[in-house]
């Protein structure tokens, strides 16, 4: 077979062609970083990255979601340890008060201090996170309590927050016995026996106090137990997520070191393949009279 001019020429052309090719493909890995551009360079590749992004958002999403839940209940929690608080001085009061040296006004001083406390009770109650009630189940926008208008939490259907594909936990408590209309009830007929000066019934009653208190300290005991288990939720969403990731990185992400070498050696080809196609085509006196 007689090899011509032109087909050296077309051959040189085409190999060029080629290499050129593989000259963007290597720069364009550098200046991006990633194995390739455009899903059509590696529809393999591509596929899965699609998938791997996906896993890697759908973390993200659950990862958020639990620090949502972290806020939430965090609230629950100062908010409990406060009732502790307000309870506690409710007792302290109430024993205080059934002390036979009492006078009516000193009485009367317990009283209204009850009063106030009571208040702070119903203050505490209404607890939001951002602008969502946290002691009313998923009824978020409604206050659960108000005295004055005798409202009290009526039902429960619980917050759920979505930590994995097929599992939701819950991040609310039932607060409908803690925020009651027989809680508020009973502390009223506490400061009723303290105004009254009936010193055995006033010791009696402190009873329901311990009660209610105990109450709130049980609800902030199963609090801490829905923190801890969300605190595991984290560090296992964590470890997904930096499994997803260097599984996504090792798909789409080129070695960069790998890539310079194999652009410099492909840069020498080149420079070699220009000089070689130079001296093929160099015109002769003969191409000139065809």
């Amino acid at each position: 077979m007689r090899v011509t001019q032109g087909m050296l020429s077309n051959s040189m052309l085409r190999n060029l062609s080629s290499s050129y090719r593989h000259l963007d493909t290597l720069n364009n890995q550098v200046a991006t970083g990633k194995k390739i551009t455009r899903p059509s360079q590696d529809p393999v590749i591509a596929t899965k990255g699609i998938g791997y992004r996906t896993s890697v958002a759908e973390v993200e999403q659950f990862q958020r979601n639990i620090s949502e839940a972290h806020s939430w209940i965090e609230s629950a929690d100062d908010a409990l340890s406060k009732g502790v608080d307000v309870l506690q001085r409710f007792r302290e009061l109430t024993v205080n008060a059934a002390n036979g040296t009492n006078d009516d006004s000193a009485r009367e001083a317990i009283a209204q201090e009850l009063e106030q406390l009571k208040e702070h009770l119903e203050t505490i109650s209404n607890t939001k996170y951002g602008e969502k009630y946290i002691f009313n189940g998923a009824n978020t926008t409604t206050q659960p309590v108000d005295l004055k208008a005798g409202t009290f939490p009526n039902g429960y259907t619980p917050v759920n927050i979505q930590v994995s594909p097929n599992s939701h936990v819950e991040i609310s408590m039932d607060a409908t016995s803690l925020f009651s209309k027989a809680t508020f009830d009973g502390l009223d007929d506490v400061i009723a026996k303290v105004r009254s000066g009936e010193s055995t019934a006033i010791s009696n009653s402190i009873a329901k106090v311990d009660e209610i208190k105990e109450g709130f300290i049980s609800e902030r005991s199963a609090v801490g137990a829905r923190q801890n288990r969300m605190e595991l939720i984290d560090e296992r969403l964590q470890t997904q997520e930096v499994i997803a990731k260097r599984v996504m990185s090792e798909n789409e992400d080129a070695d960069i070191e790998e890539v310079i070498t194999q652009l410099k050696m492909q840069e020498m080809v080149h420079r070699a393949s220009l000089g070689v196609g130079a001296r093929i085509i160099q015109p002769t006196l003969m191409d000139f009279l065809r």
